[in-house]
């Protein structure tokens, strides 16, 4: 499928004025043959082509366009996650995705041009007719749930399946949302979220991470681990392994 041959079809997500810097959009980095590289000189676009002189050197430059999928029950964070990471803006009011958005960010590594096709499908059972259209052709799909709530980590289950059904090759993600709330649950339920999506990460052989966006927690890196396991570079990025705190396991998957 040619994603930008539908993409003017799609929908596309509106992001709120409130910015967020925490985690800044630059300067991500990774190594590449043993030297440290960044992904600089970065734009955001949608449903737009590019001219003049980014054109006409475009015949020197490799391109590469990454689609990600995001699935998983209604309100979990979707669509702030993916208009935070492309626009570095965050919402607090929910607007329920109807179908699904899309957007694009274009990041550069060197000579190479990366685009990173984000697709959002809505969590209501009435869109799940359309899931081909995010999983299929996807190079990563992101399994999202509520760390906050339970019940939508058990939906994982079901929501892997499907998606799997549709595309067998793509590199699953368990990514955990709204953190923020989870640091403030007791204890005990962090433990069992924690041991349970561990328990879930290691049957998918995926990469595990807790996020916010509100806070600006792991968005980035969420993005960075999707670069180094699509084109197996390595990361200096230390995981995080201690229940309470933002895990990041994507080493050992």
């Amino acid at each position: 499928m040619d994603n930008r041959s539908v993409s003017t079809r799609i929908p596309r997500s509106h992001s709120t004025s409130e910015a967020l810097s925490e985690e800044p959009a630059r300067s991500v980095s990774s190594t590449v043959d043993g030297y440290d590289n960044y992904y600089g000189h970065q734009h955001h676009h949608a449903h737009r082509h590019r001219y003049g002189e980014e054109e006409r050197q475009s015949a020197e430059k490799n391109t590469v366009t990454i689609k990600v999928g995001l699935i998983g029950d209604a309100q979990v964070g979707k669509t702030s996650l993916m208009v935070k990471y492309v626009e570095n803006c965050f919402d607090e009011i929910y607007t329920q995705t109807l179908g699904v958005n899309f957007m694009e960010r274009t990041i550069r590594i060197k000579n190479t041009e990366i685009t990173f096709s984000i697709w959002d499908l809505g969590g209501e059972a009435e869109f799940t007719n359309m899931l081909p259209l995010v999983a299929s052709d996807a190079v990563a799909v992101l399994f999202m749930f509520d760390l906050s709530r339970k019940s939508t980590l058990n939906s994982v289950k079901d929501w892997y399946r499907q998606a799997r059904g549709f595309n067998r090759t793509a590199i699953p993600f368990l990514v955990g949302t709204k953190y923020d709330l989870f640091v403030d649950l007791p204890d005990e339920e962090q433990e069992e979220i924690t041991r349970q999506a561990r328990k879930y990460a290691k049957a998918m052989n995926a990469p595990l991470i807790f996020s916010s966006t509100c806070a600006s927690i792991n968005i980035q890196k969420i993005f960075k681990i999707v670069i180094s396991k699509t084109f197996d570079l390595r990361l200096k990025i230390p995981e995080i392994v201690n229940t309470g705190e933002p895990i990041l396991l994507y080493q050992n998957v």
